[in-house]
């Protein structure tokens, strides 16, 4: 039986199973999408927090980036951690090189626990060389005020800065909000025309770690498969809110990871 399609994430690895790689190949395998890695950095983390971080050369970085595309061949990508100028423009360098498209940035700047995941030096690099290759960026409302330098209160300076951030990449936005006041979880969507909102039920659980990383992936996961970026970010929210509802009680002492084992949503496609 085949696959319906290929994903690779370029991310960290999280020791602990429930963020980076390891929550984007779980994701992955749940939509019936075969997925591949490009490991950046090492991280030795659990539910707790994160003890150490070390980079991989960006030359092995770059080798694993072609080893995939020159014999495996990606139908959309998913990026994450990269925490230093010479992996992102590693990174930038193979993606023009291969002319890879479909392409989901999480910008992962700070874990849950407040590490540092992207040094300061770094975000420039990232926002000005990556950020225009992409087709969708999703930063949390923690990073979307890091990257558009506004600070993010309710829905209406949530929109604002979803502007400043697009207009730095001129691609669409996805900032997830589920840090936002109210009863729902509500992501805002800016395309430079148009904004859309995706809602769910804000879910009293302690157990989201990887929450970013398995959105983003699920995203991946739909567009890989050929649905249009609308329904891929549709599917994905009901994915990621019935993966944190029933995320397992029993994986570490701290926030706990998601349960990755949920069937997506299947939907009628229709144009919008």
């Amino acid at each position: 039986m085949n696959y319906k399609a290929k994903a690779l994430t370029i991310a960290g690895s999280d020791s602990g199973g429930g963020a980076g790689i390891q929550a984007d190949l779980k994701t992955f395998q749940a939509f019936n999408v075969f997925g591949m890695s490009v490991i950046t950095s090492v991280t030795a983390q659990n539910t707790l927090g994160v003890r150490s971080i070390y980079d991989i050369d960006s030359r092995v970085v770059g080798d694993q980036i072609e080893m995939v595309v020159e014999d495996i061949g990606v139908d959309a990508i998913k990026i994450g951690m990269l925490s230093n100028t010479n992996i992102i423009e590693t990174v930038v360098d193979k993606i023009k090189k291969y002319g890879l498209k479909k392409i989901v940035i999480d910008p992962v700047m700070v874990s849950k626990s407040g590490d540092l995941l992207l040094r300061q030096e770094s975000e420039d690099s990232l926002i000005k060389n990556l950020f225009p290759l992409a087709l969708l960026i999703t930063p949390n409302l923690f990073e979307a005020e890091k990257i558009s330098n506004f600070k993010i209160y309710d829905i209406e300076t949530a929109k604002k800065a979803a502007r400043i951030i697009y207009e730095k990449g001129n691609t669409n936005v996805l900032i997830k909000g589920g840090h936002l006041t109210g009863k729902e979880a509500v992501d805002i969507f800016y395309n430079g025309s148009r904004y859309e909102y995706f809602k769910a039920e804000k879910l009293d659980i302690k157990n989201t770690h990887g929450t970013g990383c398995t959105y983003s992936a699920a995203i991946t996961a739909s567009i890989a498969k050929g649905i249009d970026l609308y329904n891929s970010i549709y599917i994905a929210k009901d994915y990621i809110t019935r993966a944190i509802r029933h995320s397992p009680t029993n994986i570490g002492k701290g926030a706990g990871p998601l349960y990755h084992n949920i069937k997506p949503l299947e939907i009628k496609i229709t144009k919008r």
